[in-house]
């Protein structure tokens, strides 16, 4: 790619991550386009679909779940505060985009999605806590990651809805925690 392009590109990419945390991922690439300094064409060109732009910001964010999921890990506190704490990171996690807690829960059983592979991070980091947990026999073996994932989506999408910040689900989660926990 020409550095000219390459530059557009990651612009653009900036830009659409601002718009999405601002608007909400319905907004108009117009918006997108205008704030990256870029006319639509040379958006439509480097993604062609909202998701395809969708795709190109998770990437940061796939790597910023890998890191929240091994500090999670490291902590050695109470099976309890293990799972609390991987609950409310993970509500974060979806959350840091207005519509995000929504759409990335609804993608994840979306098989023609195409940020599913993205949310399947998710699950990969959410089963990985949960195997931590089934260890310490803190939950049952048979927990599902996924159906803790759409649990915790559907909590955040709620708040997300009503305009709260995530941090105001912690009680929500805790209860969800309480259900899970042996």
């Amino acid at each position: 790619m020409r550095a000219d392009a390459r530059r557009n590109r990651d612009l653009i990419v900036e830009a659409a991550r601002e718009v999405f945390r601002e608007q909400g991922y319905d907004a108009s690439l117009d918006a997108v386009a205008k704030r990256a300094g870029v006319g639509a064409g040379t958006l439509y060109r480097h993604f062609p679909t909202r998701d395809s732009l969708l795709d190109a910001i998770m990437q940061s964010w796939v790597d910023r779940v890998t890191e929240a999921t091994d500090k999670t890990l490291a902590f050695e506190g109470p099976p309890r505060e293990l799972l609390v704490q991987w609950l409310e990171t993970y509500a974060g996690l979806i959350s840091m985009h207005k519509g995000g807690p929504a759409k990335l829960t609804a993608a994840m059983s979306d098989p023609d999605s195409p940020i599913r592979t993205k949310c399947q991070v998710l699950t990969s980091a959410s089963q990985r806590v949960v195997d931590r947990l089934v260890a310490d026999g803190a939950l049952a073996e048979d927990t599902d990651a996924v159906r803790i994932c759409q649990l915790v989506g559907g909590v955040a999408t709620v708040a997300d809805n009503a305009g709260q910040p995530v941090s105001t689900v912690r009680p929500l989660l805790e209860v969800v925690a309480d259900g899970l926990l042996r």
